[in-house]
């Protein structure tokens, strides 16, 4: 039988507290400091796995992102974080997983698969890295390839006014006003139940940017 690694799936009492405490001081923070406003709470699944797909102008997107559900969401870390033992439990804690940078694509996919398998939502930037301006760029197909391979929904959402927050190259935190529009699950089925096919996950990704881009230009109204 293989040995699931416990930093990718599960989550004892302890990490459910201690994440609980960081996620109610980080969203306390983002709501009086940078006067985050989220809109589309309701779309949000109270149970289950899903794929929440945000785009990404920041750093801090992933604390910001934090503010759209009390449930633990996972992300991505390079496993050199996991070097330092008090560190690594750290990030664990708030979610993040190991994922070996310079490895196979492939390899990362599957422990997303695994997190979404274990009934855990699973935070992806469709957008890969970070990216600036009013447009959505063109996506990678990871969110779509594992939302297809596992049948969960992506929460597509737009985060608006944080690379104004936090400029690339800079580490100087400035405290403007943000806002999050999260937009309706995109169901991710193949009919049948069989395997996606390429033009599928093609489809799918292509339908998220436009979602995507839809809700970027809501919440860049928003704050305006």
């Amino acid at each position: 039988m293989a040995v699931v690694d416990s930093r990718i799936v599960g989550q004892s009492r302890s990490t459910k507290v201690f994440y609980a405490i960081v996620r109610a001081l980080v969203v306390s923070i983002c709501l009086s400091y940078l006067r985050l406003r989220v809109v589309g709470l309701e779309n949000i699944p109270k149970e289950g796995a899903f794929v929440f797909a945000p785009t990404h102008r920041s750093t801090i997107d992933i604390p910001v992102a934090s503010a759209a559900t009390r449930r633990r969401m996972r992300f991505m870390g390079k496993d050199s974080i996991w070097k330092y033992k008090l560190i690594g439990k750290f990030m664990t804690g708030l979610g993040a997983f190991p994922v070996t940078r310079g490895s196979a694509d492939l390899e990362a996919l599957k422990r997303c698969i695994a997190i979404l398998n274990s009934g855990e939502p699973l935070v992806m930037f469709p957008e890969g890295t970070r990216h600036y301006g009013p447009e959505v760029q063109p996506l990678f197909d990871g969110a779509a390839y594992v939302a297809l391979k596992t049948g969960v929904s992506i929460i597509p959402a737009a985060i608006a006014g944080t690379e104004d927050v936090m400029r690339s190259g800079s580490k100087a935190i400035r405290f403007k006003k943000c806002r999050m529009v999260i937009g309706k699950p995109i169901a991710a089925e193949v009919p049948g139940g069989g395997r996606a096919s390429r033009e599928q996950i093609a489809e799918l990704t292509l339908l998220l940017q436009h979602e995507l881009q839809l809700l970027l230009d809501e919440a860049n109204r928003l704050i305006s």
